[in-house]
């Protein structure tokens, strides 16, 4: 039996278990198992992998997308361009190697919704996922800045100063922190939402509930949006393909 998994914490919200096990069973792959595993702590990594030997592939979630990259063995060039890894494959000698799909999912699913005059991006948040999307506005020429509780660069903007204001100034609003995820599905960012218009673009990567984001049910009025259900198909196909490359 080949194995497969996902680490982080926690791990209620997490659709990959269901998305895996749906999928071996309308391809009829019966030599492969995907189950969670949930962590308390990024240092029982190691022990995990110890104890199951037959761990071909890993998926990584929050809050270890970053913490993980010191007990891998190599990193694929774009991961370590991002700084953050979601995807692990595992060799049979047991070398570790680290990948990041994120980037090519949130690329492949927003693509389509982007307009040439998209000059400027607020990510709100700042842990792995965001490094994925930074790195790939960037690369489209978009300039961006981070909503931060602690802002540490010259990006980076504290969410008390995002007024009304200076919302207008960012017509894509990317949502990369886990707040408004099940079970928490009240929490939001805060943002001044009255000052949200249909020209904004709201991408939310969170996808469980997947009925509509919490940017959307704070806007409290039409906006253009999108949730992280699609990402969430294109980078776990992309893991696949890598896994049995």
């Amino acid at each position: 039996m080949t194995l497969y998994g996902l680490i982080g914490h926690p791990l209620a919200h997490s659709f990959s278990a269901t998305y895996f096990a749906e999928k071996f069973k309308e391809q009829n792959i019966t030599h492969c198992e995907y189950r969670n595993f949930d962590i308390p702590s990024i240092e029982l990594f190691s022990d995990l992998v110890e104890a199951h030997r037959e761990l071909s592939g890993l998926n990584v979630t929050i809050p270890y997308k970053e913490t993980i990259i010191p007990f891998l063995d190599e990193l694929d060039p774009e991961a370590k361009l991002i700084g953050a890894v979601n995807c692990i494959k595992i060799l049979e000698n047991g070398r570790k190697i680290g990948y990041n799909t994120d980037a090519y999912g949130f690329y492949h699913s927003i693509k389509p919704f982007l307009e040439n005059k998209s000059e400027r991006a607020l990510i709100l948040g700042t842990g792995g996922s965001s490094k994925a999307v930074g790195y790939v506005l960037q690369k489209l020429g978009i300039q961006v800045f981070f909503a931060s509780t602690n802002p540490s660069k010259s990006n980076h903007v504290s969410y008390g100063d995002i007024t009304a204001d200076a919302i207008k100034h960012f017509p894509l609003i990317i949502n990369t922190t886990p707040l408004g995820t099940f079970p928490n599905v009240e929490t939001a960012p805060e943002l001044p939402y009255e000052a949200l218009t249909d020209k904004h673009f709201l991408f939310d990567l969170t996808y469980n509930p997947e009925e509509n984001s919490v940017l959307e049910k704070k806007a409290k009025r039409p906006v253009r949006n999108l949730n992280g259900k699609l990402m969430l198909q294109l980078q776990a196909e992309k893991i696949w393909s890598i896994w049995n490359s």
